[in-house]
């Protein structure tokens, strides 16, 4: 049976995205020949049909006209289709297909897709990865639209034949264009660049809780006032992915690192020379909505440079430094207030930074999202041969604004409050993350206001924080080859239920570490260490549930994890916006120690949770209308299997006895007759 050309045009793309992977299943480089081939059997069954047009015709016919020659030219080839698709010879959506089960095939990729339910997923994934998160039918805005005459009294030229045959490819698994294959000094100068501008934005996001007094007294503000300062930074996080997160899938990683991290330096500068407290709050908004560009972009990164095995330790890596940097900060900022330079050395010094960061990226960070990669290629290619069809697919995109909306804004907020794993999720990370930036108040009361510490010093004891993190990621970092053999086991389909473990661990030491810290540090009389070591326990707790929570929403929801860590960030930003607000007033209310003992209630309440989808979370993932769930269409295909190989087994053990039934009557009978014929004698 031959194999079927959408599926071979997908494998291509798989090609692109994973060009380690794609050589493990296809050593013998088998896979031109089967393309090429494929290809020009197309050709063959596909004549070219000019098509002619006048001016002022509406372009909606044109493409009728189109759509309608094609229709022509594939209906012969339909036929060979039918067998792989079930017996239709309509084409499925993108979105049918990637539920779909492909029959074998005589080749190699055909066995790979049916070994691999989520094959199918990934491939498109990246070869319409764009289309996803930007939006690209923009068809909309077009049809009402009328062709204008092209001018020079010459008629519009035909339709170029075979429109894929222009579209530029990678060159094999081994394409030193893909980021994949990079040297590894290149990937770690990239990779240290965007960390350096990630602590960079996360450090700013605290450095002026300590500088919050200094402020309040020159401009004459309360502590409530000040604390927005912080909170609107926070605030900036929540709106700023739904700007980035598009712009990098249309033009790349780079251009938005590179203006982000300017533009997070020109607005910490106009906070630093203030002359009002409203020119302070816009600035600390913007520079929140420009911070959080590298915390939304450089994930995606990773993932362009990373195959699967290195991604996992890659992307915890860049989590526990950017959680090092509100830790960091009140201690930075401290020592920076109390000092000769002033509080607004804590935005100078931040700036510098961004600059710095926005050099850095200028001259040594390269383009690594693949479909841009094949637009500089194309471009070069079309310069070098004068052939101007040549193009990438990513030049085919065309932005439509309404949907744009429907894919950054709406769908993420339908999966956050439809999904019940995804809501649920989403408030036990953004109860976190909203503890995250609490404990700068409750860390300035324990260690300033009971233990008198200065505000520098009183930033040092969140370095058990940081070292209970550092425990966190030596965790994932020692359970990651577990994973990956799982991984491997499971022809690299991923079951999200393996992250749990740790988050079950990590729940607990978190909500141990919240009572820890409340019934220690709420009196003199307790030595100031001992509410500093709760800090390992509940900076364990907060980095393992966070990073494998957010692995589990990614592993669970694959094409929609976009879509869906999107409304997660907007929830979670609101709450470390909202948090820091009613902290004071809590503390001041009720006292350190019953505080945190309610907060700890809440965390015990939380708790419970990934139990429940460790155990339950496969049945749950079966009802959505948005987790795809290829590990259990791999344990229902298997358990089919299984059956059909007991029923087979249970078949032919039921022949051999009936054979022996038969045997055994056929004897009894022959005995039957003998006895008869001797009883007369």
């Amino acid at each position: 049976m031959p194999p079927n050309i959408e599926d071979v045009d997908i494998a291509n793309a798989e090609r692109d995205a994973s060009p380690g992977a794609f050589h493990d299943y296809d050593p013998t480089n088998n896979f031109d020949q089967v393309y090429s081939r494929v290809h020009e059997q197309q050709s063959r069954d596909q004549p070219f049909e000019p098509f002619e047009e006048t001016e002022g015709r509406p372009l909606e016919a044109v493409e009728t006209q189109i759509s309608s020659s094609r229709s022509l030219s594939t209906t012969g080839s339909s036929h060979a289709f039918e067998s792989i698709r079930g017996g239709t010879s309509s084409r499925p959506s993108a979105m049918h297909r990637e539920t779909t089960v492909i029959q074998p095939t005589d080749t190699q990729i055909g066995r790979y897709l049916e070994r691999h339910p989520t094959a199918i997923e990934r491939m498109e994934t990246h070869r319409l990865q764009h289309q996803i998160t930007v939006g690209s039918s923009g068809l909309r805005s077009r049809k009402s639209k009328t062709l204008p005459a092209f001018g020079g009294q010459k008629p519009y030229p035909p339709m170029l034949p075979e429109k894929e045959e222009y579209v530029v490819e990678f060159d094999g698994f081994d394409d030193p264009l893909h980021a994949q294959n990079w040297p590894v000094k290149t990937k770690t100068i990239i990779a240290a660049i965007l960390i350096f501008d990630s602590v960079t934005a996360s450090l700013s996001s605290s450095i002026f809780s300590n500088a919050a007094t200094a402020v309040g007294k020159e401009f004459h503000k309360g502590r409530e006032v000040t604390t927005l300062a912080t909170s609107l930074y926070v605030l900036g996080y929540a709106f700023g992915p739904i700007i980035w997160a598009p712009i990098s899938e249309l033009y790349g990683r780079r251009l938005p690192i590179i203006f982000s991290a300017l533009a997070f330096g020109v607005f910490n500068i106009t906070v630093a020379i203030a002359k009002d407290y409203q020119t302070i709050m816009l600035g600390r908004f913007f520079s929140g909505l420009c911070g959080s560009c590298p915390l939304a972009v450089v994930a995606a990164v990773f993932a362009d440079m990373y195959n699967n095995k290195v991604r996992g330790l890659a992307i915890a890596g860049f989590s526990a430094t950017v959680f090092m940097g509100p830790l960091i900060g009140p201690f930075l900022g401290g020592f920076i207030t109390t000092s000769y330079l002033g509080w607004r050395w804590t935005q100078y010094i931040t700036a510098f930074m961004g600059f710095f960061a926005c050099i850095l990226a200028l001259f040594f960070q390269k383009e690594s999202y693949a479909p841009v990669i094949l637009v500089g290629k194309a471009s070069e290619l079309r310069r070098l041969t004068k052939n101007w069809g040549i193009h990438a697919k990513q030049e085919e995109v065309e932005v439509d604004l309404m949907e744009l909306v429907t894919k950054n804004v709406s769908r993420p907020l339908r999966i956050l409050f439809t999904e019940p794993i995804v809501l649920l999720i989403t408030i036990y990370m953004s109860f976190l993350y909203g503890l995250l930036y609490l404990f700068l108040t409750a860390y300035a009361i324990v260690f300033q206001e009971i233990h008198g510490f200065s505000p520098g010093v009183a930033g040092l004891p969140y370095f058990g924080f940081i070292i209970g993190e550092l425990i966190g990621f030596a965790a994932v970092v020692v359970m990651n080859p577990s994973y990956v053999r799982k991984l491997d086991a499971n022809h690299n389909v991923p079951v999200p239920e393996w992250r749990l473990p740790l988050v079950m661990a990590g729940g607990i030491s978190f909500a141990i570490g919240l009572f820890w810290f409340g019934w220690t540090g709420y009196t003199k009389s307790i030595p100031w260490i001992v509410p500093t070591l709760s800090g390992l326990a509940s900076g364990f707790g907060i980095f393992t549930v966070f990073l494998q929570l957010l692995n589990y929403i990614v592993d669970a929801y694959l094409m929609f994890a976009a879509s869906a860590i999107a409304g997660n960030t907007f929830m979670r930003s609101l709450f470390g916006c909202i948090f820091p607000l009613f902290a004071t007033y809590m503390f001041d209310g009720i006292g350190i120690n019953w505080g945190m003992t309610l907060i700890g209630c809440v965390a015990l309440l939380l708790t419970p949770m990934p139990f429940i989808f460790h155990y339950k979370g496969k049945s749950i993932r079966a009802k959505s209308k948005f987790a795809p769930a290829p590990d259990i269409e791999m344990d229902r295909k298997r358990d089919e299997e299984e059956s059909m190989a007991v029923e087979s087994d249970g078949t032919a053990d039921g022949n051999v006895n009936g054979e022996k039934r038969d045997e055994e009557k056929r004897l009894n009978a022959v005995t039957s007759q003998d006895v008869a014929r001797e009883a007369p004698r």
